[in-house]
């Protein structure tokens, strides 16, 4: 029983078709239901016409029979529920027609006339609301140009890491990025990151980082270089296929970029001529499991101490804004402001706990 159960909710779930929405302006899908309703209002005006000799016009003269124009302002008064009651049926059949013809088709024509109407100008008052409530609530976000594999890896390891997704803002001009990107919950400004108008619309020069990974160097470029126009302080993260256009790169604003190539190039042969080494290289690039690579705040209890002494493994100490690996001399002891550059644990274990997750206190909140 609970066989033929299963099989039949497998072959319901497998005869299901599921097609793609077609998005159509608002305008258009208003102008299509009123062609209808007009159809509607022609047919019941050909419809009392044809058998006008059942109707009776009470304003005109004895033996007068009503006329197209008659028919069509009867008609008109009819659909749009006036009734002014001076042409109505006399015959029988004349009034079973408007009872099981003519009634419905006034529904339908109420509907499709008023409630379309109402429906499309609230949704378009209702998306006004909501995009002016986005632009003046929107600042210090992340503006992310690009949403292939790249920009969607960044999208997620932003949002993995405590970033909400409502500060993201993605630029792209594909519509299937456009989709996929509305379907990750995210804001979308479709058009050229290269040009001013799409970089504005975006916030850019509110943004206080932007990341930029399209798949074409000369794009990465001339977006970087908009984006430091439009916007001096913002940190600019961008990734460049070749190695070669990195110096250009940094020339144009970028404060950090990334050279895809060389990087699986060099995943590619570490995993090669050591396989361990390649694994647990990936693994420090992957999120979630195993080990993670982070930034974190000094604790107060850490101040004074050494590098290599701390639980976690440090591998860079930032000071003054300035990167120093472990074993430089200037980080011998640690500082308060010192931030760290960490390989932990992606998860908080009891034989490894995390700092701050047990409500130490930092070095940077003591001194301030």
């Amino acid at each position: 029983m609970a066989g033929d159960l299963l099989d039949q909710s497998v072959g319901s779930a497998r005869g299901t078709v599921s097609l793609p929405d077609q998005p159509r302006s608002p305008w258009w899908e208003l102008g299509r239901r009123l062609l209808a309703a007009l159809a509607i209002l022609l047919g019941t005006v050909m419809l009392v016409y044809v058998d006008r000799a059942a109707y009776v016009d009470n304003n005109d003269l004895p033996g007068r029979a009503v006329g197209l124009i008659d028919a069509f302002y009867y008609s008109t008064v009819t659909l749009s529920t006036t009734g002014y009651g001076d042409i109505a049926p006399v015959e029988p059949h004349a009034r079973l027609l408007n009872a099981f013809i003519i009634t419905p088709a006034r529904i339908a024509f109420l509907v499709l006339l008023i409630g379309t109407t109402l429906e499309v100008l609230a949704t378009q008052g209702r998306e006004m609301f909501r995009v002016a409530r986005w632009r003046k609530n929107m600042g210090d976000h992340v503006v992310i140009v690009g949403y292939g594999t790249k920009g969607r890896s960044a999208v997620e390891t932003l949002v993995n890491n405590g970033y909400d997704r409502d500060n993201i803002v993605v630029v792209d001009s594909s519509p299937l990025a456009k989709t996929d990107a509305n379907n990750d919950g995210l804001t979308v400004i479709p058009g050229d990151a290269t040009r001013r108008s799409t970089l504005r619309t975006a916030g850019v020069g509110r943004a206080s980082q932007v990341i930029i990974t399209t798949d074409r160097d000369d794009s990465n470029v001339l977006a970087t270089l908009t984006v430091r126009q439009l916007n001096p302080d913002a940190w600019i993260v961008s990734s460049v296929r070749e190695q070669e256009n990195a110096p250009l790169m940094k020339q144009s604003g970028a404060n950090s970029v990334i050279t895809s190539s060389d990087a699986v190039g060099r995943l590619l042969g570490l995993s090669s001529l050591s396989p361990m080494l390649g694994s647990v290289m990936e693994d420090l690039l992957t999120y979630g499991e195993g080990l993670e690579v982070a930034e974190r705040d000094l604790l107060v209890s850490e101040v004074g101490q050494q590098p290599q002494s701390l639980p976690d493994q440090v591998i860079a100490v930032v000071r003054d804004e300035k990167v120093y690996r472990y074993f430089d001399p200037v980080v011998t002891q640690l500082s308060r402001g010192d931030r760290l550059i960490v390989v932990r644990p992606a998860k908080e274990l009891p034989w490894a706990p995390r700092p701050g997750t047990h409500d130490e206190d930092f070095a940077a909140d003591e001194e301030d």
